[in-house]
């Protein structure tokens, strides 16, 4: 099982603040960053970092990729798109977007994107996001590219609305990216993923959140410099074991995408994530030496450097 980055977790390096000329991190070097330094196989994107890429920096972004060993395999659209709008020139929009999504998608050589679906749960809605997810998920097919739904609030709450919806559509390229931190938030969280991996090009193994024990007492996002034995390394908001042996029960041996949401050195989270995510999976190549890190790359941009939003 491949374990890999979702980048948007690093845009305080990949996106330059308002006062800075350039990000800390250049995108074109991500794909190196991301197998040398961060220890992972590969990574998903996000649109927001790519604002204002055009065709000449997808490719490039493609070729450091493909020239560092390491793809770009899911590309993230966070936004909500309203394909249940009773409107239809909003849900037009919505699939002029997608479909500008897919097409990005498939220069970047990724075999996915993704999407959060807009929608109130009803069986109205359900009827219209299946009609016009339909010509996106033919549009995708043709590129060799996957369809799979993010969760969000709405009409894909719950993991039965959501495969009636992946049914609804229709095909073999329409399915699901189940995140770790939504199925923890809800009462059965392992047979949220059950349901839901099956369908799934990938999953995104979010964290929040690093505990360890530091000379008899417990410390709350530790410093690598703190920690003492890396297999003793827990993730404090819930346990990542039990939701990674319910994605495994299941048959499914795709990408694990780490995507760390918590506070503190973002880089250092991810070295966290990596090493609970192999104890979970059973490895045994945890190291503490993988705790070390490029001080000059992970540095978070200072008070006077806010992130620009996009």
């Amino acid at each position: 099982m491949l374990l890999t980055l979702t980048a948007s977790c690093l845009k305080g390096l990949l996106v330059p603040g308002p006062r800075a000329k350039k990000s800390k991190l250049d995108m074109l070097d991500l794909p190196a960053f991301t197998r040398d330094t961060l220890g992972l196989s590969g990574f998903n994107l996000s649109t927001d970092l790519l604002v204002g890429a055009n065709l000449a920096r997808l490719e490039a972004i493609r070729e450091r990729a493909d020239r560092a060993s390491c793809s770009c395999l899911l590309l993230i659209e966070p936004d909500p798109q309203n394909f249940g709008s009773k409107d239809d020139k909003v849900a037009l929009t919505a699939s002029e977007r997608m479909a500008r999504v897919v097409d990005a998608a498939q220069i970047l050589g990724c075999s996915a994107a993704s999407l959060r679906v807009e929608a109130v749960d009803d069986d109205d809605a359900l009827a219209r996001v299946a009609t016009r997810l339909r010509p996106i998920m033919e549009r995708a097919e043709k590129l060799d590219i996957n369809l799979v739904l993010s969760p969000h609030k709405g009409l894909t709450t719950r993991p039965e609305r959501v495969t009636e919806l992946l049914k609804k559509v229709g095909g073999f390229r329409i399915g699901t990216y189940p995140d770790f931190e939504t199925a923890a938030a809800q009462k059965e969280a392992v047979n949220y993923l059950h349901r839901l991996t099956p369908y799934a090009s990938a999953v995104c193994a979010s964290t929040t959140g690093f505990g360890v024990g530091v000379k008899g007492k417990s410390v709350i996002n530790p410093k690598p410099d703190e920690i003492v034995d890396a297999k003793q390394v827990m993730h404090v908001a819930y346990e990542l074991k039990p939701l990674v042996e319910a994605v495994i029960s299941v048959g499914y041996d795709g990408p694990l995408a780490l995507d760390y949401r918590g506070p503190g050195d973002v880089a250092a989270g991810i070295k966290l994530s990596r090493l609970a995510l192999l104890t979970a999976l059973g490895l045994d190549e945890v190291d503490d030496d993988d705790l070390d890190l490029d001080d000059e790359l992970i540095e978070e941009p200072g008070p006077d450097e806010p992130v620009e939003g996009v």
